[in-house]
């Protein structure tokens, strides 16, 4: 109602005050409420240039501040054109140190790429491949791949509204970069922490080069051809021998998904503290082994009944061997390992050494042999025998494993078992697993103080802590050499004889002073005795030059992103790493175990998780499925702008910090739409706030805030309030909770409120009386409040209304002005309780009279002699009057205050009541006080000039507005 009378209001002053209407102070902006199509993105540019965009990164970097805040780029992986995810990462971190810049902060912000690595090697190289091609070649091709997605990503971020240090980017292929790179890996080796070894490793057939763990991607829907075998029990445990010898031969059933693994068995798997039965198939007498936990199952599975004729605990199958099923001759040991489980298959496990982690580990513990069997292009070698050799281990190679088995009766049981599986993240082809020579992290060494170190982490939000330790639980080591040409080379020499590494701080610190001065293409470039001259060699105590030969392994990617920590930050640690929820197992955690290795602590105080983009159907984002969102389509439009409009950049960044960004981010046009109508939802308040201020200088006008009507006082208080909850907001990366705080602000305290109730003081008292200016005076301390709190968000907008508005020199910016502007001094004491008190009696009045024109009654306002009378009575003066603060409050046409209702009442007045609770100085000061409100329609004719019922007669201003043309005239 309040809404719908303050328009009304307007209306009528603006179309029905005829002769007065030149009297009338409306709104005058030339700030437009709406900017579409050519004419935003112009503004926006137009903006960018004239408020110094470009420059407010170095500005802020040279004016003195006394503290730095530190927001470290995880660096974008240079490979293709900037997507929406790029926008929510980027924009994201923009608003944090906008915010921090506007706080007084030194803001250090370097973006930085990612350069190296297989894809943009693959995409570099095209249909071309790596064939007939030296090093050097395809490092060139791959430098001037990434250069130009860089370029193209670079002025994105910059069209963004990004403010960064853009002549100092940081790239992982610089020689500078790649030097510190190699001096945190000369440090992690000289402390034994990195190391080579022949060990399995997560390994692409297609990519033929060896992965970690966060090079991963898992299928949930891989289809694997799982089976059930037997192992024929050639030795039976001396426990087992005793008890059931006599039944017959007995066999140990496993089960596996990867049936391509059976010729490399070298043991079958118990968990000791299990128990564990031996089975007879009802329906062939065949005797098993199983876990008894098992048992039920596996007879719903082969569909006979299992009778148990013996039972055993784990420990008393120690001894047992069994007879290999596809190699003759070779047994295996049965062995205890806690890695097995009872969660699906026989409890009995399969145990291929140079084919799975684990599985490794029980080899190192009792010395079994780790022979590979499969190549790296994933096909089977001649260690698998004539059968096998040659077939790829995850086709055909794996079916003729299974005919094997069939054939001399080991395979009871075949199925198709849908499970996830890690699939190589560039080529998006499964891995294996396969033992290779690499150089590995030992992550066993650091895990407890990455751990340690971690926990005096913030991290946003607290529920992401759980991954990054379960993360840091599941790597015992890290493979850091990378079998290809694109990236840094692992600065090791090999004797051509023996093989032995040469690798010590004389040769890396070496080959690192090559990399600062020359970069690392070097490494191919120059010849050996440049690489290791005699100084080098003498002081390693190696041969001669000619007896080794330079190594051809690169690092992996996320050692290079994982040591920008050393290579870009001041002191070597940052406040925050802001990054998607992929980095869990990224960059945070090189980030981490480098920086615990070489500096026993994180290079980060907090880290800020967010979650992905998809489209606003749920689904991710595909051009197969036609939902890609192009952030340049969203800013500049699409060839039919009835589709795809020009939203501009700040629609853009409106959408990012609205959303949730700790869960899957939604974007489309809906989601546009609804940041666009928000944003011209605000631009409609900051035009009326701008057009009322028109002619106002808040430097020789503004009235002090004691002098102020209550009203104002209160705004005053409000805006306060309001601001100390923003700053809460942003410093908590709560970017959607501040947009909530400025449209709950808005629309209750301003719209519904503040506004409905000052249009008259505005629009019809005179030009440079205390009211008035008492009112602009707040009018523009919320102006420069909200545009402040907006413009971590909306720098754009911020800076085109700083523009329009008063009190600034010409050309000041608003972003080297400084955050939102408060004082204590806005609250005081029974300020908030007087007009609360008065607004709780006008909501009772407003209630009796539903959907009536409040101007048109006149109030009786009766409150018994106490605290809430006072307070009150500090709004009008005198006991009935037309003017005063309380009957502005009231919206009414005049406003009686009395101790006791009269008794002569007219028989149409409206009586209502309640009461309103006092509660100063903490709760020392507690009142509950009663009032009643009568209202009778008012016997005052409607003013032509002001439209209040304040006037004697239609056709006569009011006494107010015949004085104000009095004074004109």
């Amino acid at each position: 109602f309040r809404l719908l009378y303050g328009i009304y209001y307007y209306f009528c002053l603006c179309s029905g005050a005829g002769p007065y209407r030149d009297s009338v102070l409306l709104p005058r902006t030339e700030f437009p409420m709406k900017l579409t199509g050519q004419n935003l993105i112009d503004r926006e540019v137009q903006i960018q240039q004239e408020c110094g965009f470009a420059e407010l990164y170095s500005w802020q970097r040279e004016r003195k501040a006394k503290k730095e805040y530190c927001l470290h780029d995880g660096p974008p992986y240079a490979n293709g054109d900037p997507h929406v995810g790029h926008a929510l990462n980027k924009i994201l971190k923009d608003i944090q140190n906008r915010f921090e810049m506007l706080r007084g902060k030194q803001v250090h912000y370097v973006p930085g790429w990612d350069c190296h690595g297989l894809p943009i090697e693959l995409k570099a190289l095209g249909e071309l491949g790596t064939s007939g091609l030296s090093p050097l070649q395809i490092r060139q091709k791959a430098r001037e791949f990434a250069e130009g997605a860089i370029a193209r990503q670079r002025a994105a971020f910059q069209r963004w509204g990004v403010m960064a240090d853009w002549d100092k980017c940081y790239y992982t292929f610089d020689g500078t970069y790649e030097a510190a790179q190699l001096k945190v890996f000369q440090d992690m080796h000289s402390k034994g922490l990195i190391y080579q070894d022949y060990k399995p490793v997560f390994w692409s057939p297609s990519s033929r080069t060896a992965l970690a763990e966060a090079e991963l991607e898992y299928n949930p829907q891989h289809v694997s051809k799982a089976i059930y075998a037997t192992f024929a029990l050639a030795t039976l445990p001396p426990k087992m021998a005793e008890a059931v010898g006599e039944l017959g031969s007995i066999s140990v059933l496993v089960w596996t998904t990867q049936p391509w693994t059976i010729p490399a068995n070298q043991a079958v798997c118990f968990m000791p503290n299990a128990q564990y039965s031996v089975v007879k198939r009802r329906d062939s007498s065949q005797l098993l082994l199983v876990a008894t936990e098992r048992v039920s199952s596996l007879a719903t599975l082969l569909s006979t009944e299992l009778e148990s004729v013996g039972t055993f605990t784990g420990t008393e199958l120690e001894g047992g061997v069994c007879q290999h099923p596809t190699i003759p001759r070779k047994e295996v040991p049965l062995l205890p390992a806690n890695f097995v489980t009872m969660g699906k298959g026989t409890g009995l496990v399969h145990t291929a050494p140079a084919h799975g982690m684990e599985d490794y580990s029980v080899a190192s513990h009792f010395k079994l042999s780790v022979e590979c069997i499969v190549d790296e292009e994933g096909r089977f070698t001649e260690l698998a025998g004539p059968e096998l050799q040659s077939l790829s281990v995850m086709g055909e190679g794996n079916d003729a494993v299974i005919s094997m088995l069939k054939a001399v009766g080991s395979l009871v049981k075949e199925e198709e078992c849908v499970h996830s599986y890690p699939y190589d993240w560039r080529s998006k082809e499964p891995v294996v697993i396969r033992p290779s020579k690499q150089w590995f992290i030992d992550i066993a060494s650091l895990k407890d103080k990455a751990k340690e170190v971690l926990a005096k982490v913030r991290v946003i939000p607290e529920s992401a802590r759980g991954s990054l330790l379960a993360h840091l639980d599941r790597r015992p080591y890290w493979c850091i050499s990378r079998q290809r040409s694109w990236g840094v080379p692992i600065p090791v020499f090999y004797h051509k004889e023996t093989g032995e590494p040469l690798i010590n701080k004389h040769t890396v610190s070496h080959v690192t002073q090559l990399f600062s001065e020359k970069g690392s293409d070097c490494w191919w470039e120059l010849p050996l005795e440049s690489l290791l001259p005699p100084e080098v060699l003498k002081k390693s105590k190696a041969g001669e030059v000619t007896d080794y030969e330079r190594g051809d392994d690169v690092l992996d990617i996320w050692f290079d992103s994982g040591t920008s920590w050393a290579a870009v930050l001041e002191d070597s640690r940052a406040d925050v790493y802001v990054e998607g929820k992929d980095q869990i197992g990224g960059w945070f955690q090189s980030s981490l175990l480098t920086s615990v290795a070489v500096q026993k602590r994180a290079p980060y105080k907090a880290l800020m998780i967010h979650d992905f983009v998809i489209s606003e159907k749920g689904e991710k984002m595909s051009k197969s499925l036609g939902n890609v969102v192009d952030p340049d389509t969203v800013i500049h439009g699409g060839e039919d702008p009835s589709v795809s409009p020009a939203y501009g950049v700040d629609v853009l960044r409106w959408w990012v910090a609205e959303s949730n960004v700790f869960s899957e981010v939604q974007i489309g046009p809906n989601v546009l739409n609804s940041a666009r109508d928000s944003i011209n939802k605000l631009r409609n308040t900051l035009k009326f706030l701008l057009g009322n201020l028109q002619g106002f200088d808040p430097r020789t006008q503004a009235v002090d805030p004691k002098e102020m009507h209550y009203i104002d006082q209160y705004l005053l208080h409000l805006l306060r309030n309001y601001s100390m909850k923003m700053t809460d907001a942003y410093n908590d990366f709560g970017a959607g909770r501040a947009i909530r705080l400025l449209q709950a602000f808005i629309t209750r305290d301003l719209s519904k409120f503040y506004f409905s109730i000052i249009k008259d003081r505005l629009y019809c008292d005179p030009e440079d009386s205390l009211g008035r200016r008492s009112c602009q005076t707040v009018l523009e301390e919320i102006l420069d409040g909200v545009t402040r709190s907006i413009a971590p968000i909306l720098p754009h907008l911020a800076e085109e209304v700083y523009l329009h508005a008063p009190g600034h020199n010409e050309g000041e910016t608003l972003f080297r002005s400084g955050w939102i502007k408060s004082s204590p001094v806005w609250r005081r004491p029974g300020l908030e309780e007087a007009v609360e008190g008065a607004c709780a009696i006008r909501d009772s009045f407003l209630s009796s009279i539903p959907g009536r024109n409040a101007a048109e009654y006149e109030l009786t306002i009766e409150i018994e002699p106490g605290l809430l009378f006072e307070l009150i009575e500090s709004l009008q003066d005198e006991p009935t009057s037309s003017y005063s603060q309380l009957t502005e409050l009231m919206m009414s046409s005049q406003t009686t205050l009395t101790s006791a209702l009269p008794r002569d009442l007219p028989a149409d007045a409206l009586i209502s009541n309640g009461s309103f609770l006092i509660n100063l100085e903490g709760g020392v000061i507690r009142e509950d006080s009663a009032y009643q409100v009568a209202a009778v329609p008012t016997s005052m004719a409607r003013c032509p000039r002001c439209r209040r019922y304040t006037s004697s007669s239609p056709d006569c201003p009011c006494p107010r507005c015949q004085t104000i043309l009095t004074r004109a005239q």
